[in-house]
């Protein structure tokens, strides 16, 4: 008889999801993740409250200033502000993050559903499907639907979503066919029960876990896709500030500034680690077995 791990024994507390949280606060994945995503959540909510300096300002005499009271991360060659620029475009970044993985999250499942209850010869055919597509990395798939319908923070958002739906339906399949297979589904049926009512009873919550894990990590995928797009210029189009297009911005004063491009690329690094490990860490809170198992 195995020992509980800590985790197995904070989930037997009184509330679930504060024994959850607790735990995933004591993982030290879990908590650096915890902390670098409520960074970013919270420049994100002070780009709509505070901004120091308007982006589109240009002071040449502030050109390459220092990091000073004034400039916090100093200027750069038009003497923009560039903490300014990095707290403007976390909006980009959250939103295509959050909007991507929403809309990876609909597609996947999805697909997933017709998958698994659609006619045997339908799902066989969209399982090859997506296994076509997620052969395919999230970025290909984003730039060959950004370049036909031209960038912006809508178009990278719902390619990114595209692109990473069918890593969402294979990581969920085995899932929804275990669940919808289990004994207590299968009781659920026999005895008449509703479909809303089994799917929300027992289907759901049983790949609830699952889509947690997997939805964080995309958004670290969406991150570093859009940041890829922006860098091309084929994300977010000016003047509105993007992380990925500071970078392309810059890359041309790497050897004389370095600064002004390592601030962009440290938060970009930064906001994908972040997102990976909180990933890590709610999978072994949620799914304590297969950290064991590990």
């Amino acid at each position: 008889m195995s020992i509980p791990s800590p985790a197995l024994r904070a989930l037997s507390a009184t509330s679930p999801w504060r024994a959850r949280l607790r735990a995933l606060l004591r993982n030290p994945a879990g908590l650096i993740g915890t902390v670098v995503v409520l960074a970013v959540l919270a420049t994100f909510l002070l780009s709509f409250i505070w901004v120091p300096y308007d982006p589109e300002s240009v002071d040449s005499r502030a050109s390459w200033a220092r990091p000073n009271g004034a400039h916090w991360f100093g200027a750069d060659q038009l003497g923009r502000d560039i903490f300014s620029l990095m707290v403007l475009g976390s909006r980009v970044t959250v939103l295509t993050s959050v909007g991507g993985a929403a809309v990876a999250l609909v597609v996947g499942l999805l697909l997933a559903s017709i998958i698994v209850y659609a006619p045997r010869w339908l799902g066989s055919l969209m399982e090859r499907l997506t296994d076509v597509w997620v052969a395919f990395p999230t970025l290909i798939i984003a730039l060959i639907l950004v370049t036909a319908f031209s960038g912006s923070t809508l178009t990278s958002t719902v390619a990114i979503g595209l692109g990473s739906a069918p890593a969402v339906t294979r990581t969920i399949l085995p899932e929804l066919r275990r669940a919808t297979a289990s004994d207590h589904v299968l009781l659920a049926v026999a005895a008449g029960a509703r479909s809303w009512w089994i799917l929300s009873r027992h289907i759901f919550p049983a790949i609830t876990p699952t889509l947690i894990v997997r939805v964080t990590q995309i958004m670290g995928t969406a991150t570093l896709a859009e940041a890829g797009l922006s860098y091309l210029g084929l994300g977010t189009p000016p003047p509105t500030p993007s992380w990925g297009r500071m970078l392309s911005t810059y890359q041309s004063f790497m050897y004389s500034h370095p600064t002004v491009i390592l601030i962009p690329a440290t938060a970009i690094i930064l906001t994908i680690i972040g997102f990976n490990l909180l990933g890590d860490g709610l999978r072994d809170v949620l799914d304590p077995r297969g950290r064991e198992t590990r």
